[in-house]
């Protein structure tokens, strides 16, 4: 595998370094000291992933994303040394088309690398990732007991490489008194999934939080799946997290989510599926749609990656295929117009 290393930090390259090269067949590909210059480089070089820096001279990282994702897409990894204090530029990066976000390795005492392992993990599930070496998910909903009555309908979302900037542009155009519940999952590191709750709250008017253990959702707050488990809603009207399934990539499952609704969750809602790389969430939408629930897919042009999208249309889960700026007001209308079942 050919890794590039962008970073203006030569203690931070020495450290990726390193790191990627202690792997067997990892390889270097090329180093750069800046965006602009990573961008060049790029269109001479392709590399089988980029570990990109945020904070650099003459071209940031969330503007070299933007650069090569428009150009000729490539897997990008955030590398970033400070993970709370650049948040924001964290999820537009990501919201460009990075895949994911790792703290920068450091050289501790006597040159041992602290954080090394973390980035390998990373590495290894964005060539699983892009090699398409996924196990086949056998989800199946389990009908069962469920709640005699669901208070109000929820909008479930699915997201991955692009989300952030695709969530934000929804919920800005979301009103205050929307009727419903809102629930995000959103393929994100741990770590950060408390500041993209903090930061989509500062995109709209309602209020964006963590999913936690056992509350049950209300009303006109969004909720971000926020562990790496995954998200659930059970027969008690409760969110849960649960480690199964033990060998899904997707962390947390976007299918996961959505078949534990058709479980659990009886009252007709609406759900989307937005732009990102891999299958994730097509075979839960499909179990909705045939539950009467709306689905809205994303269209390809206006994903950065139409992956799961694409997924969804191919197995016939969409009701609604939409261009990013319309998606908002097709959830409006149907949480208006709330006795609309849509075909199975």
């Amino acid at each position: 595998m050919r890794i590039a290393i962008v970073n203006d930090l030569l203690l931070a390259v020495e450290a990726l370094s390193r790191v990627v090269t202690s792997v067997p067949g990892y390889v270097i590909a090329w180093i750069a000291t800046n965006g602009a210059e990573a961008v060049k480089k790029y269109e001479e070089d392709k590399p089988d992933l980029i570990l990109m820096d945020l904070i650099m001279p003459v071209m940031d990282g969330v503007q070299a994303t933007d650069a090569i994702m428009k150009k000729s897409p490539c897997p990008i990894l955030v590398v970033t040394a400070t993970v709370k204090g650049n948040a924001a530029k964290v999820f537009e990066a990501m919201g460009c088309g990075a895949l994911d976000a790792v703290g920068t390795p450091v050289l501790g005492p006597g040159g041992k690398i602290e954080g090394g392992e973390e980035l390998l993990k990373k590495i290894v599930t964005i060539r699983k990732l892009v090699n398409g070496d996924m196990p086949a998910l056998n989800l199946k909903t389990a009908p069962g007991k469920t709640l005699r009555e669901a208070p109000m309908p929820i909008v479930a979302i699915g997201s991955s490489t692009g989300g952030p900037k695709a969530l934000a542009h929804i919920l800005s155009r979301m009103p205050g008194t929307l009727g419903a519940a809102l629930v995000i999952v959103q393929h994100v590191d741990p770590h950060f999934a408390a500041s993209l709750a903090e930061w989509l709250s500062d995109q709209c008017k309602l209020t964006a939080t963590l999913a936690r253990e056992g509350i049950h959702p209300e009303q006109d707050v969004v909720y971000i799946a926020g562990t790496n488990d995954h998200l659930v809603l059970d027969p008690d009207g409760a969110f849960h997290y649960t480690s199964e399934p033990l060998y899904c990539p997707y962390r947390p499952s976007v299918d996961r989510f959505f078949l534990s609704l058709v479980d659990s969750w009886p009252r007709k809602g609406v759900a989307v599926l937005l732009t990102g790389m891999g299958r994730d969430g097509a075979k839960g939408l499909l179990a909705l749609r045939r539950a009467g629930w709306l689905t809205i897919v994303q269209d390809e042009k206006t994903s950065i990656v139409y992956g799961m999208p694409r997924a969804a249309v191919e197995l016939g889960a969409a009701v609604i295929i939409s261009p990013l700026e319309n998606i908002a007001d097709e959830i409006v209308k149907s949480i208006q117009n709330r006795e609309v079942i849509y075909e199975r």
